[in-house]
């Protein structure tokens, strides 16, 4: 499979942000056009691809359009959020005050609607078809049969019609509210009173969320093989007729609005933090439309829409049936197909626990990790659990960023560029009925509920209130900062004193995306981690200075300094009698400071290699500049998702795990935490795993200097080596739990007998 070409602008120090996105977002797209992968989970990426632009538009693209407008002559906006202060220059070189924003967004919108092309071509040209041979097939309007008109159209009377509102759009006002990231109609009507002949009238229908979007089709003889869908959008343009008795319809269009999600509370303002994050909430739906997707059939409802959402050419994207690919996700809960789906793999028990010992026995024995989706959450959960009923347990303190369950709009759940949440639950996270539990069992419970958790405001106000009724003291974040640090304090009485136990992680409180996402978690009862923990924690819920710390290290505080300060150590090592490394696994890197101490390392001759899943915004490869560091990507079954850094530190070797990516937003504006890794069998182990990840010769695209990512192939005949397989054979192997000793009575016996 070839890789995409995407374009990228390079300067001579960094590559622009924004299009460095995009081009992460092109190799997730990559994963949909490989044939060798099983059509569904293709189909998958495909969806994951659209999500992503989605968020794209309704962050980044936003963040850009709020920086035309706050430039200097324009009227500022208030509230905006962390996403829009990282503002890159078009030319590539990140933060610079010389950027042209209006240039960049014209190179994204060329550069995104190439992406669609390939999305739309691989779908129609491939995906679609293959699916249809296999058995499952997409009936496009034109193909209906008359058996399929009629069943449609009486699904339509009878299943569809009763649920839709029409809306009419009046000439001297507003448009109707539009949700963003919803599927809407659009209909341009004539009148067929002869007095108003010629006379038009322009309609939208909301689509409900309640309505499936695949429709299966009834089989025409009962021998015939194939499982036919149609699309509930084709449905409702064919039949949308029947809403507007004495009015025939002209033209009709579908379309998508994604609006500015990037703004939040204006903090600045004196008042319940609470209140006004639910406002901003409701603002959110009526913010202003960055993009709009639209099908062909009506340049007239088209050009009519755009002027009233003040959107501009490149702001357009015509796109083909099926008019909104995150959908077709409906077709993964279709039976019978589980042949051409990624069949799924196994999550392993963790061997270092067993039913038979309590967590907090286990845990004082010495550290212990987790890496998952590979191995089980479960262990987290019985932390919680244990806690919530052990009566020796005092206290549990939890910060909550993201976490599972709770009343969430379908479809509008953020996808993090790896399958999202899925449609709307009502599911109680495990981790929230714990401390539920623990509050109504006497014990003092402490949560931070971040609740500028984008795209996670709603389900987490949902337990911030749940929490507080069960008697749990709930901190409702940091003022400016968020607080994405992962960790939980539980405080034990044993033998006439207190015993503390920390949970440490890369990842969230999610049993959900820890079935998902790749991430590494350790537990631990360290006196200096848990003094340290417990230092944090009275900062973040009371007044306090920022306390020197003996083993964590916090962001915004002291985690850049830190890192710079490990880079140069490094550097200033390399020698004749020392080979520096260092190694780090993240989900993005964009900060200019953090990059320029990479190059000053490279120039020193420290071998550098970088895991970066995302956004990459350092040029490798540089001669006299970067040409010691390497840049792979990998995008596979799973999310990468956690943060590793080592330093080989002239053979006393430093292995650290973090919350935080190396962009500004995070060493800056938020609360992060990096952690060491103290136990040298573990270090041993995520050591041995971190250069596993730059032996992948099957998921890996490397970063050139011209800015472009191309695939690592494996040489010659040499089976291609997939680390995130490898991961799981590891898991497996760790899983098995040594059986009991065999022994044997020996009988005494005299010697005479």
């Amino acid at each position: 499979m070839e890789n995409i070409d995407t374009e990228t602008s390079v300067s001579p120090l960094y590559l622009n942000r924004e299009l460095s996105w995009l081009d992460f977002n092109a190799r997730v797209l990559e994963e949909a056009l490989r044939k060798g992968a099983p059509l569904l989970e293709r189909l998958r990426f495909m969806c994951i691809t659209a999500s992503n632009f989605d968020e794209f538009f309704m962050i980044r693209v936003a963040s850009i359009k709020q920086a035309i407008l706050s430039a200097p002559g324009a009227t500022n906006i208030v509230g905006a959020t962390e996403a829009a202060v990282e503002f890159p220059a078009a030319g590539g070189s990140a933060g610079q005050a010389d950027g042209n924003p209006a240039e960049l967004l014209k190179l994204i919108s060329k550069k995104v609607h190439k992406l669609f092309n390939h999305q739309f071509s691989c779908l129609h040209a491939d995906i679609l078809p293959a699916l249809a041979k296999e058995g499952l097939e997409f009936v496009q309007p034109d193909s209906y049969t008359l058996f399929q008109m009629d069943y449609l159209e009486s699904f339509f009377v009878g299943q569809i019609y009763p649920l839709l509102t029409p809306l009419r759009v009046e000439e001297n006002q507003s448009l109707p509210s539009i949700e963003s990231r919803s599927v809407n109609a659009a209909f341009l009507l004539v009148s067929d009173d002869s007095k108003a002949a010629g006379e038009e009238q322009i309609a939208i229908v909301r689509i409900p969320a309640s309505l499936n979007r695949i429709i299966l089709l009834p089989k025409e003889s009962p021998g015939d093989p194939q499982s036919k869908w149609a699309l509930l959008y084709d449905v409702l343009l064919i039949w949308g007729s029947y809403l507007f008795p004495g009015y025939r319809v002209k033209e009709s269009m579908l379309f998508k609005v994604n609006r500015d999600a990037d703004f939040s509370v204006d903090e600045r303002r004196d008042e319940d933090f609470l209140v006004a994050m639910t406002e901003v909430l409701e603002d959110r739906g009526k913010s202003t439309a960055v993009q709009m997707l639209y099908s062909s059939g009506s340049d007239r409802l088209r050009d009519e829409f755009a002027l009233r959402l003040s959107l501009g050419a490149d702001d357009l994207y015509e796109v083909g049936s099926p008019y909104n690919i995150p959908d077709l996700q409906e077709l993964m809960n279709i039976p019978g197909f589980d042949h051409i789906k990624e069949q799924p793999w196994k999550i392993y028990p963790s061997a270092a626990f067993s039913d038979d010992i309590s967590m907090w026995d286990r845990i004082s024995q010495g550290d212990v990790m987790l890496h998952l989706p590979y191995q089980s959450f479960d262990p987290v959960v019985r932390f919680f659990q244990e806690a919530a009923s052990d009566p020796a347990v005092i206290s549990i303190k939890t910060t909550l960023y993201r976490t599972s369950g709770g009343e969430i709009r379908p479809r509008q759940a953020s996808a993090e560029h790896s399958g999202g949440s899925g449609s709307g639950s009502v599911a109680i996270s495990p981790i929230v009925r714990a401390l539920e539990t623990a509050a109504l069992n006497g014990k003092q419970v402490t949560a931070l509920v971040e609740l500028k958790a984008r795209f996670d405001e709603e389900r987490n106000i949902s337990w911030a209130n749940r929490l507080e009724r069960a008697g749990v003291i709930v901190v409702y974040g940091l003022s400016r900062l968020k607080v994405h640090a992962k960790i939980t304090l539980v405080m034990r009485r044993e033998s006439g004193r207190i015993n503390r136990y920390v949970h440490l992680s890369t990842g969230n409180y999610n049993d959900k995306t820890a079935k998902q996402y790749e991430d590494i978690c350790l537990f631990t009862n360290r006196e200096d981690i848990a003094y340290d923990a417990g230092l944090l924690f009275n900062m973040l819920t009371g007044y306090s200075d920022v306390q020197t710390m003996r083993r964590l290290v916090l962001a915004p505080s002291g985690l850049k300094h830190k890192l710079i300060e490990l880079i140069d150590r490094e550097t200033k090592r390399t020698g004749q009698e020392y080979s520096g490394k260092i190694m780090a696994k993240l989900n993005s890197l964009t900060d200019t400071d953090m990059i320029d101490a990479l190059y000053r390392a490279s120039r020193a001759g420290v071998n550098i290699q970088l895991c970066v899943r995302g956004i990459c915004t350092l040029v490798p490869g540089v001669p006299g500049l970067s040409d010691n560091i390497r840049v792979i990507s990998i995008i596979d079954h799973y999310l990468e998702h956690s943060r590793v850094i080592y330093f080989a530190n002239g053979g006393n070797e430093e292995l650290y795990l973090s919350s935080a990516d190396w962009m500004s937003r995070n060493l800056e504006r938020r609360v992060e935490l990096m952690f060491p890794v103290q136990d040298k069998k573990i270090i041993t182990e995520i050591y041995s795993m971190l250069n596993a990840y730059f032996n992948d010769r099957c998921q890996a695209r490397e970063l050139r200097p011209d800015g472009t990512w191309r695939r690592v192939n494996a040489p010659g005949k040499e089976k291609p080596f997939r680390v995130q397989k490898d991961m799981l054979a590891r898991a497996a192997l760790e899983s098995v739990i040594p059986g009991p000793v065999k022994q044997e009575f020996k009988v005494r016996r005299s010697q005479g007998s």
